[in-house]
């Protein structure tokens, strides 16, 4: 047991009601259920007895009232002896995410929950989509943002933006005399520079050749690269071709330096997403991060 599902527990019992408590926690009722459930399951015993008047205590559930209250209440002096009843535990949200959402949506995203929430510290950590769930399901991140879903353990996916995948080349006249030409009939004959394996980019690049009916065995890898940067400036100095997210590519295509092919006649869409493990209580700050999330983008 810990500290949230205590709180979470004396909350309840003193509203006798699961969406108060949430309310006053900042926390989803889903969340305040599943701590009350954990609970339950790890003291072998029913806490709380729901009726249609609302939720009482069961006679186990009074006696444990009683430690939990005190436990809150010790834990509040000790906050208060060290100074840190300005803030409240669990205020430094960490977030991971994938190169893309990190540099193009999450510094607007970051601002704007500042702006809301003041009192809540961020820490960022980038890493490759891969390591986004890694970190989420070791619980060394509360939120993730990915460009590709990985179905693994209890991670719960929610898109929020589209993002748009572009083959990318040298401004060169080679290039430009195929802009009206299917890139399934080319794409072989040319070397490409792949992202790192892990790197959700990657995965939906080979999801959406696949569809154009391109055989990956096919094709002519040069190099793999971690690192975008490295990548523009490979494909601008003629080293190969790659598959980028336009997002990143915008300037260079803008001013011309970069030549940009859609991926398909539907062009390369695929979905920024916002991901949580559903298994795991929820801390308050990461709960108003995704809620701002959905406020800007759905």
């Amino acid at each position: 047991m810990n500290l949230k599902q205590l709180e979470a527990f004396v909350r309840v019992a003193e509203t006798k009601s699961f969406s108060t408590a949430a309310k006053m926690l900042f926390l989803t009722q889903p969340t305040v259920s599943a701590h009350i459930a954990s609970l339950e399951r790890e003291l072998n015993t029913c806490l709380l007895i729901r009726n249609t008047k609302g939720v009482a205590l069961s006679e186990a559930g009074k006696e444990l009232y009683a430690y939990a209250e005190q436990m809150l209440e010790l834990e509040q002096k000790i906050r208060e002896r060290f100074g840190l009843t300005g803030r409240q535990p669990g205020s430094v949200l960490r977030i991971a995410a994938s190169t893309i959402p990190s540099l193009y949506l999450l510094p607007d995203i970051m601002a704007r929950f500042r702006k809301e929430y003041p009192e809540e510290q961020l820490k960022l950590f980038e890493t490759d989509s891969s390591g986004v769930i890694d970190m989420i399901l070791s619980h060394k991140a509360d939120v993730g943002f990915t460009g590709t879903v990985i179905e693994r353990g209890s991670c719960t996916y929610i898109p929020f933006y589209q993002d748009e995948l572009v083959v990318l080349t040298p401004s060169t006249e080679r290039y430009r005399v195929r802009k009206d030409a299917d890139i399934s009939s080319w794409i072989l004959e040319e070397p490409v520079i792949l992202r790192e394996e892990g790197s959700g980019t990657r995965k939906e690049a080979f999801r959406l050749l696949t569809q154009m009916g391109v055989d990956l065995s096919e094709l002519n890898v040069a190099a793999m690269m971690e690192n975008q940067e490295t990548i523009k400036r490979s494909v601008s100095s003629g080293m190969g071709i790659s598959i980028l997210s336009k997002l990143a590519a915008r300037e260079e295509i803008d001013s011309g330096k970069l030549l940009a092919f859609p991926l398909g006649e539907t062009g390369g869409k695929r979905d920024i997403n916002v991901v949580y493990d559903a298994g795991y209580p929820s801390l308050p700050a990461a709960d108003k991060f995704i809620k701002t999330v959905k406020q800007m983008y759905l």
